[in-house]
């Protein structure tokens, strides 16, 4: 049964020894003897809770994305004639920023740095920035937040929800694909 646990990277018992060159002894055999301790590889190591924490939150994000930009299509249709550009060039600049998520999502469960910071940059900051930049904008407009609620529809609402999973799993992302187990890890994996 595997551990519900994941391993500590540093702890001795997941230290791998890496035996030396055969060393002659006083008879005519010869025996390996270890001559370094390294961390464990990411083939011979799992990612920490927080790391893999980190990537299903990422993908909790992209779900909730998926599902704004449905909701978007949807109230474009529902507002009206609708060129059939403006839903191809929409859905298709989204659904290249999913794919790429989801592949540093995965990228990042397998311990590759990189990916943690393309995901912490591109999509942590930039990202975040570009979900935040309506709502900031409509406050700066003169616009209170109570009457953000008067007269909500029933796709606002679902609108709203899914945004703030979606900035709620990426906050949280961020938090935990550098907590302290995870810098190791990477630090481990990256040696």
């Amino acid at each position: 049964m595997r551990e519900l646990l994941p391993p500590k990277i540093m702890e001795p018992t997941n230290l791998l020894l890496r035996e030396g060159p055969a060393m002659p002894t006083h008879g005519s055999a010869t025996t390996a003897t270890p001559t370094a301790i390294v961390a464990p590889s990411p083939a011979t190591a799992d990612a920490p809770a927080s790391v893999r924490t980190a990537s299903v939150l990422w993908m909790i994000a992209i779900a909730a994305g998926v599902f704004e930009t449905v909701l978007a299509v949807v109230g474009l249709f529902a507002e009206g004639p609708v060129s059939p550009a403006e839903i191809v060039v929409g859905v298709g600049v989204r659904l290249v920023v999913f794919v790429v998520a989801g592949y540093l999502a995965v990228r990042l469960s397998q311990g590759r740095n990189w990916a943690r910071l393309a995901l912490a940059l591109l999509l942590g900051v930039f990202g975040s920035l570009s979900l935040l930049i309506d709502p900031i904008q409509w406050l700066l407009d003169g616009n209170e937040l109570s009457s953000a609620f008067a007269d909500v529809t029933l796709m606002e609402l679902l609108f709203a929800t899914s945004r703030i999973v979606h900035l709620g799993a990426v906050g949280a992302a961020m938090v935990s694909m550098f907590r302290p187990g995870a810098n190791v890890y990477f630090r481990a994996v990256t040696q």
